[in-house]
């Protein structure tokens, strides 16, 4: 895995230039570092060794030296595109798949792309041309971000790559803002610096002549088969999914597997024997703990285990750290558990599987079942059920039911806005200054349900959750925790073929009374425990609930609260009502806290100098 950065047009003492924005992302490549420079354009890399130890740094060159090549990611069909390559007459200096990217791109041009399985985000700058063009992978899995500076067009995997750039004006995004208020996470593809992208998933850029074409290549369209039979589903799952994993295992390094309690880590687990797994928890609460499962699966398939205890401490002193290293806030208390789970991995391998993307592909997440959960209460008529909405909602108290009652007045696609739904508009606009933005979240998923129209309801949240919950979420932490400990992190879910499955899986084998994720936990069941492949779906479990109402980590809330960063953005009284409500046992307000906090923090990094050095507990200016 690796980073690259750039940037286009004249600038003073470039080489220096360059260098300071590829010496910033040396965490994604340590083992050696690139640059190509001419009179139009400065390319920066760094280089992590996977594949072809020896000869695979980069700039890579086609045979006359007028490309060139910078890319980030793994292509798991590069063997048979090479000698495709070949027969067609290119000539290889190396055993890489980046330079099967190139060779192939000059091919076949932007057809290549959809050529490729594996993950990816490249740069080629063609200097007959003086075009660039960059591109990302089909599921967003490895990043790429761009700006514009006067004449200059700049891009970098990281964003603090960009932040180096001479001439950049830093200024905070306030509709990220608005739009982090209600979804957790930067919602794609802004980004919390105005004016600078992130280049979509399965998307392509053309910089040239001064202009940037952005184009999309390729879309995760579900097309449910309603013939399928369980049988074929299971069997179709358990093989294409072998061959994914195979696939994703080439290496010239060792690669390991992160291990929780459910079944898709557990079931890229089972192709493991004799490697290594590794596992984070939290206490002795299993509720926060699942190394106890995951040393027992690791004794049953006969793979070497890694754990560790996390403990508070350790938790909020590398809070500061794992924010800079995300470049922009995420309020998924996971990210920081990735981050330590990352940083054991790395003390052993240089590669680790993952099971992130199966919930999107398979429909694992328990929210998916609130269509049925509704279904017969969304028979009653509709001017009844607004009526009782109405009601409830206009009560001063809550009780058990009184948000069935309302979500079910209305429809998925204004209940559903991804697996985060926080503050409702009126607490948002209570929340933020007078200024701010502050906008429903479904003028944003708006235009994503419109491209599902007459999907049932379970596709469309998966087509949503899969292009901007995954991206903006799952996806983003998953390469920031990795990257931040040099280690290269691959999901064989998220695969072109294992997606063309998917996709067909009839909503009946997804999600129904018996469990989420039907047919893929039948698959998994041919290779695990039913405890183990039926168990529920949990996620990355993290007590900050917990730590919230003790005085010590509350207190640190609390005077972030009242910071004068607070201030800028926040009504003050309205945080700390939130807290004091929270430590006092009255509700649980954590996710809320939570997410206020995680952007104060920061904010204190990136726009009020603050260190970033792990150890210290975050106290903001």
């Amino acid at each position: 895995m690796c980073g690259l950065c750039g940037f286009t047009g004249e600038v003073i003492d470039r080489d220096a230039v360059i260098k300071n924005m590829t010496d910033v992302i040396t965490h994604r490549g340590p083992d050696s570092s690139g640059i190509y420079s001419d009179a139009d354009i400065s390319m920066g890399f760094r280089r992590l060794s996977i594949i072809d130890l020896d000869q695979g740094s980069q700039p890579i060159y086609n045979e006359d030296k007028s490309m060139v090549l910078m890319f980030n990611g793994e292509i798991y069909n590069y063997q048979q595109l090479r000698e495709i390559l070949i027969a067609k007459g290119h000539r290889f200096y190396t055993k890489t798949d980046s330079e099967v990217l190139l060779h192939g791109f000059e091919e076949w041009r932007e057809d290549l792309l959809n050529k490729l399985r594996g993950m990816f985000a490249f740069a080629i700058w063609n200097k007959n041309e003086k075009s660039l063009f960059l591109a990302r992978d089909f599921f967003g899995i490895k990043p790429m971000h761009y700006t514009q500076v006067g004449g200059s067009f700049v891009y970098g995997s990281e964003i603090k790559s960009i932040l180096e750039f001479p001439g950049f004006e830093k200024k905070l995004n306030l509709n990220a803002l608005n739009n982090y208020i209600s979804f957790e996470y930067p919602v794609p593809p802004e980004t919390f610096f105005e004016n600078v992208s992130c280049l979509m998933p399965a998307h392509y850029l053309w910089y040239r002549n001064g202009e940037v074409e952005i184009k999309r290549y390729w879309e995760p369209k579900f097309e449910p088969d309603e013939t399928m039979t369980e049988e074929q589903a299971v069997d179709e799952i358990d093989k294409v999914f072998e061959d994914s994993v195979a696939a994703h295992r080439i290496s010239d390094v060792e690669v390991g597997c992160f291990l929780s309690s459910g079944v898709d880590s557990s079931y890229v687990a089972t192709y493991f024997t004799g490697q290594k797994t590794f596992t984070v928890g939290f206490g002795e609460d299993e509720k926060y703990n699942e190394i106890g499962y995951a040393k027992d699966l690791s004794s049953q398939i006969g793979v070497e285990h890694h754990f560790k205890t996390i403990s508070p401490d350790e938790y909020w002193g590398n809070i500061r750290k794992v924010m800079y290293h995300m470049d922009q806030p995420l309020a998924d208390a996971s990210c920081i558990a990735l981050y330590f789970v990352s940083k054991i991995a790395s003390e052993y391998v240089k590669v680790v599987l993952s099971g992130e993307g199966s919930d999107e592909l398979f429909g694992g997440y328990n929210i998916y079942h609130e269509p049925d959960d509704l279904a017969a209460y969304r028979r009653l008529p509709l001017g009844l059920r607004k009526a009782l909405a109405s009601f409830v909602q206009k009560l001063p108290f809550s009780f058990k039911g009184k948000n069935f009652l309302i979500r079910g007045s209305k429809t998925t696609e204004e209940t559903f806005i991804g697996n985060n739904s926080l503050f409702t508009m009126a607490e948002k606009r209570r929340l933020l200054k007078d200024g701010i933005p502050a906008t429903r979240p479904q003028k944003l998923t708006r235009p994503w349900y419109d491209r599902v129209q007459g999907k049932d309801d379970v596709t469309k949240m998966q087509y949503l959750d899969i292009n901007v919950w995954m991206v903006g979420d799952i996806l983003l932490k998953a390469d920031r925790m990795s990257m931040a400990n040099s280690l290269e992190l691959r999901v064989p879910f998220l695969d072109r073929k294992v997606f063309a499955v998917a996709s067909r899986v009839p909503r009946r084998l997804k999600v129904n009374p018996q469990n989420t994720k039907y047919a893929l936990r039948k698959a998994a069941l041919r290779h695990l425990p039913e405890a183990t492949a039926q168990k529920k779906k949990l996620g990355f479990p993290v007590p900050i609930r917990v730590w919230l109402r003790e005085e010590k980590y509350g207190g640190i809330v609390r005077q972030a609260f009242t910071s004068e960063t607070a201030g800028k953005f926040f009504n003050t009284d309205f945080l700390t009502g939130l807290l004091d409500s929270h430590m006092q046992g009255k509700c649980d307000n954590s996710r809320k806290i939570w997410t206020v906090f995680i952007f104060l923090v920061w904010y204190d990094i990136y726009f009020n100098g603050a260190s970033h050095e792990p150890g210290e507990l975050p106290v903001v200016k």
